[in-house]
């Protein structure tokens, strides 16, 4: 009998759904989008009913649409976006919407635990930096500024548990999502008992741990048969997206690096055994008990291009839509006859703050070197460049730690673009490979699952999976220009630090 599996990712603005064959061939494919809530400065809000939804409709639309037999469907396996936040009340109903990664309304919690000295005691132990993406500081906030709210907490899930929660009456966290909560020892595989005392909560206030591989058996009746599985398939617990997605191109051996740029970006390499960064830049997430994933992440990825589209380019998103073409082709086409380096324009990406390796959500965007030689394909360039620049400052930090990779996997939404490709490996200097792998997250969640299951004996596998490779050469003569842009670039970042304050803390008053 064949046999397939689902890989189900639960991501920050849709969740995709893909049914893979034992093989990792993609049988089919569903991507369900959801909203951000804004509604005030720093929020990142979801609505957890509409993502809940969002699972069981792509759970079904994979199952209804294909031709495979339910009978040969072994599992479904999760990944899920890290550091999302939802309360509990004592009936299990939701006192909170889920309070995503990128809602800064944490910082000054942040920033006055990181100065304290304490911060970096704890992520010593957690390995989650210090950070208003953190659950450890939005539950700060909270329980300073929300007093009434933190009463009334019975326990603290993120939107993987809830969902599952949802489906199978059972509360359970995973080692990887857990790892990025800022409340959990990797050293200990364990609820950081400090921690928990710092933050006034109780252990039994939070999920109970299990392995990555755990299974779920026992799917509601109700939902069982809206999806349409049996309801004595097992669900696999899975792990963060993060982590996930280097499994998912085959970055799981040592030196081997994973880089990704979707909406946001990080670079991270696997370790075998718990790592932490002195200068506390880095993050250290579970993948397996013994697989650990050391890396940094950053907020500004393919959001830049889209805000350099809508803000600067508006004509020719209009013209690409009247033509039935990709606005983002049409740019790329643009940006590609602008020489490397961008005639000495150099922009600092931080749209929305920035995580990896400034961990400063006061970060700000910035074009330097402005001159009237430079047009809105100079920007366009240079804003794609700076991109690649901030990814490369992660790199070096990672070096630091972990020493220099000997090869470099590279997917998201950036991998369509052959500029993009071709200007990370001009930046990072070295070959670039692109797996044929589709959505990484889910593929390694589906991996993962076939191991849980017995069905693989290794994670290896994942190598027969991934398809055809694409490698990306440098160009000397145009490393040769980033090589003189990027200690400007790095100098510019650091020198700007007290102005990012000075400038978010007006922005925030002008706001009113």
């Amino acid at each position: 009998m064949k046999q397939y599996i689902i890989g189900i990712d639960i991501g920050t603005t849709s969740t995709k759904a893909v049914l893979y064959s034992q093989r990792g061939d993609v049988i089919d494919y569903a991507n369900i989008g959801y909203s951000l809530y804004q509604d005030e400065p720093d929020m990142a809000e979801q609505d957890v009913d509409e993502i809940f939804e969002a699972v069981v409709d792509g759970l079904t639309q994979v199952i209804r649409r294909s031709d495979v037999p339910v009978t040969e469907i072994v599992g479904v396996s999760f990944s899920s976006a890290m550091h999302s936040l939802i309360l509990l009340d004592h009936e299990m109903k939701p006192i909170t919407r889920s309070i995503t990664w990128a809602d800064n309304r944490a910082t000054f919690y942040s920033d006055e635990l990181k100065k304290s000295g304490l911060g970096q005691k704890i992520y010593e132990k957690t390995g989650t930096p210090i950070h208003p993406m953190a659950p450890l500081s939005k539950l700060l906030w909270i329980k300073n500024e929300k007093p009434d709210l933190f009463s009334k907490i019975h326990k603290v899930v993120g939107i993987k548990e809830y969902v599952l929660y949802r489906l199978f009456g059972e509360l359970k966290m995973d080692y990887s999502i857990a790892s990025a909560t800022g409340l959990f020892n990797i050293f200990d595989l364990d609820w950081d008992s400090d921690v928990l005392e710092f933050l006034g909560l109780r252990r039994d206030q939070l999920p109970e741990l299990v392995s990555t591989t755990y299974q779920m058996i026992g799917l509601n009746p109700a939902y069982a048969e809206v999806i349409g599985l049996p309801k004595e398939v097992p669900f696999i617990i899975g792990a963060s997206d993060g982590v996930l997605s280097n499994l998912g191109v085959n970055a799981i051996e040592e030196g081997v690096l994973a880089l990704t740029i979707g909406t946001s970006g990080a670079i991270r390499t696997v370790v075998n055994h718990p790592v932490t960064d002195p200068k506390g830049r880095l993050f250290c997430y579970v993948l397996t008990e013994d697989m650990y994933v050391l890396g940094g992440p950053v907020n500004n990825g393919g959001i830049v291009f889209r805000w350099v589209r809508d803000q600067l380019f508006t004509p020719e998103k209009e013209t690409a839509a009247q033509m039935k073409i990709d606005s983002y082709d049409l740019l790329t086409d643009m940006a590609q006859k602008i020489p490397a380096g961008s005639d000495g324009l150099i922009f600092l990406p931080y749209l929305g703050g920035e995580r990896a390796p400034l961990w400063n959500a006061d970060a700000r965007g910035t074009y330097f070197g402005l001159n009237r030689n430079h047009t809105r394909a100079h920007m366009l360039r240079s804003a794609l460049e700076g991109i690649v620049f901030n990814l490369y400052t992660v790199l070096l930090a990672l070096e630091e730690v972990s020493g220099s990779p000997k090869s470099i996997q590279a997917t998201g939404g950036f991998a369509r673009s052959n500029l993009w490709k071709q200007m990370l490996a001009d930046i990072f200097e070295r070959d670039v490979i692109i797996p044929e792998s589709f959505e990484s997250s889910c593929l390694g969640a589906a991996v993962l699952g076939l191991k849980s299951l017995g069905i693989v004996d290794d994670l290896s596998v994942v190598k027969d999976m991934v398809g055809t490779t694409h490698k990306h050469v440098p160009n000397e003569e145009n490393f040769s220009a980033y090589r003189q842009l990027l200690p400007i670039f790095i100098r510019l970042s650091r020198i700007l630090n007290d102005e990012y304050s000075a400038i978010t803390e007006y922005q925030r008053k002008y706001k009113g």
